[in-house]
């Protein structure tokens, strides 16, 4: 489950979504997005690629990378990292936690011309609230310690597909 701070309430995403694609994780039936369903795209940071998800509906956003596996995270076979992008309406203070998420991940925060504003690495599991700081439109969560093996940080600009800030 995510959290979204809107002004100075902080709310949950809506649970209900019409036409929006999840599952249970095997064994356990606990929700999850169904990846194989959901649109993806690649992003260029410092020269480095990385194939997302695109997490644009409140179910999906909710559900972002709950209990998806080390296994289904891991690098494609040429190095190209694996992540989720979180896509927004309009830039505002945004707040992500990782209740039932299995593995670490590296999140960060990004304006709508794709600075990067914030990153934090999380813990699994983790309710503590990892806020933006600053008005966000999109977040983007990797892998633990990508971002740091990289040298990606706040400052550094994310290249997006304009069909991701601009759907039809």
């Amino acid at each position: 489950m995510r959290w979204v701070k809107l002004g100075t309430a902080a709310v949950t995403l809506a649970i209900a979504g019409g036409g929006c694609h999840s599952a249970s994780a095997p064994g356990t039936g606990t929700p999850r997005n169904d990846l194989s369903a959901m649109e993806t795209t690649t992003l260029t940071i410092n020269g480095h690629r990385f194939d997302v998800w695109v997490a644009r509906t409140d179910r999906e956003r909710e559900l972002g990378l709950m209990q998806v596996t080390a296994q289904e995270m891991a690098p494609q076979a040429d190095g190209t990292e694996r992540g989720m992008l979180f896509v927004f309406e309009y830039e505002q203070p945004l707040e992500f936690w990782m209740k039932n998420t299995i593995i670490p991940l590296d999140i960060a925060y990004i304006r709508g011309d794709g600075q990067i504003i914030k990153t934090y690495t999380m813990a699994p599991f983790d309710t503590h609230l990892y806020p933006s700081l600053m008005p966000a439109k999109l977040a983007l969560e990797v892998n633990a310690g990508v971002f740091g093996r990289l040298g990606i940080a706040a400052g550094d600009t994310v290249r997006i597909p304009e069909s991701v800030l601009k759907p039809d």
